[in-house]
C-alpha cells in the first residue's frame, strides 16, 4: 500500500475490524470536543467524523497518510442517540428501541494526505436494526453487565446486546461501528489500495 494508515478513533471495536480484514493501523484518539451544528443524522456523523480526522490529521507531517475518523449514532424516530450517560439515560433508550427498527448511522472520513496535499473523503453508512420486545427485568440485567455504557444507543450487536436483535438490514460491521467493506471501496475508487 505505502501509506501509513492512522485510526482516529479509541474504540476496540473499530480496531478488531480493521484487523479483521488484514489492515496496518496505528491509533492516535481524537481528543477534541465534538460539536454537532447538523440536524440531519447522516450529516452530523459525517461531521463528527470529519473533526476526529482533522484533529489529528493537522499533526501529521509525512508523505502518503491515510487518516481515518468515525462516528456512530443509533437513531429512532428522528433522535439521535449517543452513549448514556448514566443507567438511567441507558435504561429510557432501551425502553424507546424495545420491539422496535430503528437506524444505525457510521461517518467516515479519510484524509488522505500524499504529494503535499490533502483530499478529503467523507461518507456514510445506515443500517436498520429491529429489536425483539424486551421485559423491564431484561433491560435491568443488561444494563447491570455494564455493556451498554460505552455503546451508541446503549447496546452492542456484538456482545451480549445481540441476544435482543431480531433482524438487521443492512451491513452488519456498520453496526459494530465500522463499515469496513463500504470504506475498501470508496478507497479504490480513489486509487488507494488499504490492503
Amino acid at each position: 500500500m505505502g501509506y501509513r494508515f492512522i485510526l482516529a478513533s479509541a474504540s476496540p471495536r473499530r480496531r478488531e475490524l480493521l484487523k479483521q480484514i488484514g489492515v496496518t493501523f496505528e491509533v492516535m484518539p481524537a481528543k477534541g470536543e465534538e460539536v454537532i451544528t447538523k440536524e440531519q443524522p447522516e450529516q452530523a456523523v459525517m461531521e463528527l467524523s470529519r473533526q476526529k480526522a482533522e484533529e489529528i490529521a493537522a499533526g501529521i507531517q509525512d508523505e502518503q497518510v491515510l487518516v481515518l475518523g468515525a462516528d456512530t449514532v443509533v437513531v429512532y424516530d428522528g433522535k439521535i442517540l449517543g452513549k448514556p450517560k448514566d443507567e438511567a439515560d441507558a435504561r429510557a433508550m432501551l425502553s424507546m428501541l424495545n420491539g422496535r427498527t430503528h437506524s444505525v448511522f457510521t461517518g467516515v472520513t479519510v484524509i488522505v494526505m500524499r504529494n503535499g496535499k490533502s483530499e478529503i473523503h467523507s461518507f456514510y453508512e445506515e443500517t436498520k436494526v429491529t429489536m425483539y420486545p424486551m421485559t423491564d427485568a431484561q433491560i435491568s440485567y443488561y444494563i447491570q453487565t455494564g455493556e451498554p455504557m460505552d455503546k451508541a444507543g446503549a447496546y452492542g450487536i456484538q456482545g451480549k446486546g445481540a441476544v435482543f436483535i431480531e433482524k438487521i438490514n443492512g451491513d452488519y460491521n456498520n453496526v459494530v461501528g465500522l463499515p469496513v467493506a463500504k470504506i475498501f471501496y470508496k478507497m479504490l475508487e480513489s486509487g488507494i489500495e488499504i490492503l
